[in-house]
């Protein structure tokens, strides 16, 4: 079937809860996607942060291939080759003990939302609180969406589970004021991915984190878009030297399967009696397998090096292009996890860009996100900064003249 009859179909037969681009997307290579009429695309979206390493990958497409052949799926009540040493690995790449496998994204942050209470009523029957962050994005189901600060997410489904407080970017002081005996676990985005890209300050994540200490609470950080080698290291806390008791991942870490993890210190996993929590599909052969082979590919000497070689030149690109055109309002970011903010609505310049064989998309209304495949090269940047040159430029022309009439 085209792209014609596939959205036509699409039309009648699917819960319209998306607004797609307009293209049918049939092959991948590397940064590129290729739709139906043989048209490429160079992917700045990344799958949203799913495909860190590009489209059909060689050593995980032989992974895949060669394990089509055997295990696709076990019981959780039966062990096989592939989860354990999954989890010995995620493990000490973070610093802590014990891991818990899910599918999602969105069920790894419920998972440590049970956690969390299960460890603090340990502590004390009250003990249930969760502050999370204005800004924050955390999912879509109704425990994440608790933590969940945008009205738009939460309001049609309220009431939500109760006992979450919001707390200002960066305000130390209201942090402050919002702990209590009662509270369980901060969760936060070290930086903030559908929140537009916002880096959380070092210091404000630092006094969370001993807030946490002094009141038993978990300190726990949400690395579910921005970790996995996103910004140059294997998670984003690692460049501020914090010390999570929970970090959450899911994302790109089976390479474009649906895998998620839960890594918890030894002491707060142990709240976690059997029965208590489980999955059907979360940490089987086939997703632990693709998994292994994206770590050991994450940890080669030169990768995370050329993540921050190329995040930098691209941000320097994005920073030169600020300058020249005045309605870009700012640039942020990290790594390969980079935003422009601009002072005009970036939607149509997302179709736009599509029609010209670049693929990125919008949050917040006015900010342009950048998720590009881990192995992404500068020519590939020098590409994208021209297009998007040329769009925004007329972008702006259009505006003034609109505005004008």
């Amino acid at each position: 079937m085209n792209y014609e009859q596939i959205a036509e179909l699409e039309e009648h037969r699917l819960v319209p809860t998306y607004k797609r681009l307009p293209f049918l997307a049939v092959n991948g290579d590397g940064c590129y996607i290729y739709d139906d009429k043989g048209r490429k695309y160079l992917d700045f979206l990344g799958g949203l942060g799913v495909n860190a390493l590009g489209h059909a990958h060689p050593e995980m497409m032989a992974v895949l291939r060669d394990s089509a052949q055997n295990l696709l799926h076990v019981s959780n009540l039966i062990y096989h080759p592939f989860q354990a040493p999954l989890a010995d690995q995620l493990a000490q790449l973070a610093g802590l003990d014990r891991v818990f496998f899910a599918n999602t994204g969105t069920e790894a942050v419920e998972g440590a939302l049970k956690l969390a209470r299960a460890y603090g009523r340990e502590q004390s029957p009250d003990r249930i609180g969760i502050l999370a962050m204005e800004n924050s994005f955390h999912g879509r189901t109704m425990g994440a969406l608790a933590a969940t600060w945008p009205e738009k997410y939460r309001k049609p489904f309220e009431p939500l589970p109760a006992g979450f407080k919001f707390i200002r970017q960066n305000d130390i002081s209201h942090l402050k004021r919002n702990f209590s005996p009662d509270t369980a676990a901060l969760l936060v985005e070290v930086i903030q991915g559908e929140g537009g890209v916002v880096e959380l300050d070092e210091e404000f994540l630092k006094e969370g984190q001993e807030l946490c200490r002094e009141h038993g609470a978990l300190f726990i950080c949400d690395e579910i878009q921005c970790g996995m080698g996103r910004t140059g290291s294997y998670f984003a806390y690692q460049r501020f030297g914090l010390e999570p008791d929970v970090v959450l991942v899911a994302k790109p870490l089976a390479g474009g399967l649906p895998l998620a993890a839960i890594i918890a210190r030894g002491e707060v996993a142990q709240a976690f009696h059997p029965g208590m929590h489980g999955t059907t599909f979360g940490g089987g052969p086939l997703q632990c397998r693709m998994a292994l082979k994206f770590l050991e590919i994450l940890q080669r000497p030169e990768f995370l090096e050329h993540v921050r070689k190329v995040g930098s030149y691209f941000k320097n690109q994005l920073l030169n292009l600020e300058k020249e055109l005045p309605f870009i309002r700012l640039v942020r970011g990290h790594g390969l996890m980079l935003a422009a903010e601009l002072s005009i609505p970036c939607k149509e310049i997302v179709q736009q860009a599509a029609e010209a064989g670049f693929l990125f998309n919008c949050t917040q209304e006015q900010v342009l996100r950048f998720l590009p495949p881990l192995v992404i090269q500068q020519q590939h940047v020098d590409q994208l900064i021209e297009a998007l040159r040329t769009i925004l430029i007329s972008a702006s022309s259009n505006k003034e003249k609109g505005v004008r009439a």
